[in-house]
C-alpha cells in the first residue's frame, strides 16, 4: 500500500531553517509528481511547492527564493528545504503524491515559527 511518512518539523525562530523529508513507498516514486502542501489554522490547504518526475519545480509566490523542493529517486524521498522562515509559515505541512487513479497524502508534520 502507499505510504508517505513526513519528518523534520518542529519549532524554529524567525529567520531560521528546517528541512522536511517525506519517505514514500508503495508506488513508482521516480515517475510521480510530488508536492508539499500546508494548512494553517483557520485556512485552506495550499500548495507550497511541487516537483515533477523530470525535476522541474513550481512554488507558491509566498515561498519563492526561500524554500527549495528536491527529490532523491534512489531513496524514494522528497525534501523541502525551508530558509528564512517567517511566522506566517507556521502550519501543518503535508506530503502529496500525484499517483493515479487516486492521490495520496501524508499524515502531516507541524512547523511552528516563533520566538
Amino acid at each position: 500500500q502507499v505510504q508517505l511518512v513526513e519528518s523534520g518539523g518542529g519549532l524554529v525562530q524567525p529567520g531560521g531553517s528546517l528541512r522536511l523529508s517525506c519517505a514514500a513507498s508503495g508506488f513508482t516514486f521516480s515517475s510521480t509528481y510530488m508536492a508539499w502542501y500546508r494548512q494553517a489554522p483557520g485556512k485552506e490547504r495550499e500548495l507550497v511547492a511541487g516537483i515533477r518526475s523530470g525535476g522541474s519545480t513550481n512554488y507558491a509566490d509566498s515561498v519563492k527564493g526561500r524554500f527549495t523542493i528536491s527529490r532523491d529517486n534512489a531513496k524514494n524521498t522528497v525534501y523541502l528545504q525551508m530558509n528564512s522562515l517567517k511566522s506566517e509559515d507556521t502550519a501543518v505541512y503535508y506530503c502529496f503524491a500525484g499517483t493515479l487513479p487516486r492521490n495520496y497524502w501524508g499524515q502531516g508534520t507541524q512547523v511552528t515559527v516563533s520566538s
